[in-house]
């Protein structure tokens, strides 16, 4: 896997042991990574495939038209989580990391008022939405729930290029060759600290003498430059916070049938007002974590720029704490969320190479329940805990996520998404500050509440696992 910062974000060649900050924090657009930013960049993948002409097909018969299927969660929730939406963007040729959301909406309509899409360096292809793009809710492909079968075809219907691709969580694209390769070892791993989960990364620290975040960071540089690192751990830094002061200061409605109102910007200019003053209440920490993880989400459930932290849905728990440490601490510094955010990579990283990050797979314990943990592990480093501590705090975190299921209702990352976050966040801050009034020393490891969140999500019905077929999401809509 690259270590800079991917030319086609979401979009991953293979599964090795080494994943890069820059593959846990994808700048995108919402409402999903798995839902939108995933089959986005898989159709971009398509496309790319055929540009290359390294296909068999007979010389003189040229594609005519374009197909898409989607099955398992991306069919049952796709229209929710504008699933719809990103394949079209994606065969229109246009990227999350770089797509402008009212540009987006534009393209989407000229697409479907024409059932052509014309990508740069491609001749038109037909692509009917209403037609080509099909909801397939009785089939769930064999590699993963989120499965999508991309389909070129000459003008007389047959079958030029098929291609089955995966999208397996955090913006994270795998074809059928790639889902079934064995993970890599961490002999493998070209890069200095290779550990592949916390036992592994707290006998190196041990033996280093090195922090959770310098190891990461020594990592990180094996494939790049101290510059371009930090520019890019900059960047990802500056998207969040802009979808912060975004969503603090936009009111209205959410798209969607449940006509969800937007309060972060209402509860920050109640907080605004009240800092002003001088009148910080008991909840005064809480409620600025709360609003910051509130007005990331309900940017991302409008389809705005975001971070994946792993995920879109989860896209408010790391940012909600990092701006809380900033506005809280006054020995923060651009350093330190740098150092923040490397640490809260490496605990994504095993949580996603040993269990999963894909609310589809495992719900949402391995959503917003890894995103704590992440900003557990972030924080307790920025306040000077040791690593044994930041992994007790990461513990801690996910541990009180155990069980979570993702149950959108109306398939919209919305309810009770937009809520979970601002919890998620408040719980990291309690399990960093647990872990920092102990010493490290703790009953639960986080490699068996990791094992244990595996586990859960696979004994866990499907129902229960962004299908919007049970929870909240049937019992809401009865209602």
């Amino acid at each position: 896997m690259r270590g800079a910062p991917p030319a086609e974000v979401g979009e991953t060649r293979e599964t090795p042991l080494f994943i890069s900050v820059f593959d846990i924090f994808k700048i995108g657009i919402g409402p999903s990574s798995s839902h939108t930013m995933g089959p986005m960049s898989a159709a971009r993948r398509f496309l790319d495939e055929i540009a290359t002409g390294a296909w068999p097909r007979p010389a003189d018969v040229e594609i005519d038209s374009l197909r898409v299927t989607l099955h398992g969660s991306l069919a049952f929730t796709g229209v929710g989580h504008g699933t719809d939406r990103a394949v079209i963007l994606g065969l229109a040729g246009f990227k999350p990391d770089d797509v402008d959301p009212a540009e987006a909406a534009r393209s989407i309509e000229q697409v479907r008022a024409t059932n052509v899409v014309h990508p740069a360096g491609h001749k038109p292809y037909r692509f009917r939405p209403a037609v080509d793009l099909v909801f397939d809710r009785e089939v769930r492909l064999p590699g993963h729930t989120n499965g999508m079968v991309f389909l070129a075809l000459g003008k007389a219907g047959q079958v030029l290029l098929r291609r089955v691709y995966y999208s397996v969580g955090g913006g994270f694209v795998l074809d059928d060759e790639e889902m079934s390769r064995p993970r890599a070892t961490p002999a493998q791993s070209n890069v200095p600290y290779p550990f592949a989960n916390a036992v592994q990364m707290l006998a190196m620290a041990k033996r280093s003498g090195l922090s959770i975040a310098a190891m990461k960071r020594a990592n990180e540089l094996a494939t790049m430059s101290a510059a371009e690192l930090d520019a890019g751990l900059d960047r990802i830094w500056a998207a969040m916070d802009g979808c912060i002061e975004r969503g603090c200061s936009t009111g209205g409605v959410l798209p969607g049938e449940l006509q969800v109102r937007r309060r972060a910007a209402g509860i920050y200019d109640q907080l605004a007002a009240s800092w002003a003053r001088n009148d910080l209440g008991p909840l005064a920490a809480n409620d600025w974590l709360s609003v910051y993880a509130m007005a990331v989400n309900e940017e991302n459930a409008a389809g705005g720029r975001v971070v994946t932290a792993p995920t879109n849905g989860a896209s408010g728990v790391m940012p909600a704490v990092l701006k809380y440490f900033l506005k809280f601490e006054p020995r923060a510094s651009r350093e330190v969320i740098r150092e923040m955010l490397l640490t809260a990579a490496a605990i994504a990283g095993i949580v996603k190479t040993n269990a999963s990050i894909s609310g589809a797979e495992v719900g949402c314990q391995g959503e917003v329940g890894a995103a704590s943990a992440m900003a557990a592990a972030a924080l307790c480093a920025a306040l000077g805990g040791t690593p044994t501590q930041i992994e007790n705090a990461a513990e801690i975190a996910l541990e009180h996520h155990l069980g979570m299921t993702c149950d959108p209702v109306g398939g919209l990352v919305q309810i009770p998404c937009i809520e979970r976050n601002a919890f998620g966040a408040v719980k990291a801050v309690t399990a960093a500050s647990l872990a920092l009034k102990g010493d490290g020393a703790h009953a639960v490891p986080l490699d068996t509440c990791i094992e244990t969140m595996r586990q859960t999500g696979a004994d866990m019905s499907e129902r229960y696992k962004e299908t919007s077929l049970a929870g909240l999401a049937l019992n809401v809509t009865a209602c």
